[in-house]
């Protein structure tokens, strides 16, 4: 396959438009402009690109590039201890549930283009980092490419999410958006540089919005 093709590829695999409902979910996001802990553009920033940097990066985006490498090589015992860890580290009932829904989605997606997997050879149900790593592997996506594109889509989800929470108007939007996307590389390298047994950190914040944000009145976000 092409560079040309690949990137396409993965052009497709973040989009907004992929039908997963990734635009569903704010991830704590909510509560936290409820509650009034963010209430600015420099308020959102700190908090997208806190999590992006302490949980998404060190977390999800560490075992995506664990999950790529198992995949190429077929190592399912890898990618089964590693999906069962990911989803154990799931700090809230919605969060959870966030992963299970989002992989449910990307499954079917990538049934129509003959990618699947077979359900008995994991201990849980399949993560969506287990699942857009096997996207890429199967489209020759890449693995520093398939990273920064994983961090931007779900910063782009998360700037979305805060259009309609803070709210915000689309050029306050943008600049959310350019002041945290030169940090997607060093992001992606720290991903990759992280030691197995230092994944798995949590944001007790985030942890604690999540959480109030389950039993949130009104809400127009799962999470």
């Amino acid at each position: 396959m092409s560079s040309t093709t690949s990137l396409l590829k993965l052009m497709y695999l973040v989009s907004p438009a992929l039908p997963i409902g990734a635009y569903a979910y704010s991830q704590g996001q909510e509560l936290a402009v409820d509650e009034a802990w963010l209430s600015s553009t420099d308020d959102i920033i700190d908090w997208i690109h806190g999590v992006m940097e302490h949980s998404i990066a060190t977390n999800d985006a560490a075992v995506l590039a664990i999950h790529y490498d198992a995949w190429l090589n077929n190592d399912r015992e890898t990618l089964d201890e590693w999906n069962t860890f990911l989803m154990a580290g799931r700090e809230t009932k919605e969060l959870l549930l966030e992963d299970e829904q989002l992989a449910t989605g990307l499954l079917r997606v990538l049934q129509t283009h003959n990618i699947d997997i077979v359900p008995e050879h994991f201990s849980n149900k399949p993560s969506f980092p287990l699942l857009f790593a096997l996207a890429g592997v199967k489209w020759q996506i890449p693995k520093n490419d398939l990273l920064e594109g994983f961090l931007w889509s779900w910063l782009e989800n998360q700037v979305a999410a805060a259009t309609k929470t803070v709210p915000l108007g689309q050029t306050q939007a943008q600049k959310i958006l350019m002041a945290i996307l030169p940090h997607i590389p060093e992001l992606v390298e720290k991903a990759l540089a992280m030691p197995e047994d230092h994944i798995g950190a949590g944001l007790p914040g985030l942890a604690l919005a999540s959480s109030l944000h389950e039993r949130q009145y009104s809400r127009l976000f799962r999470s």
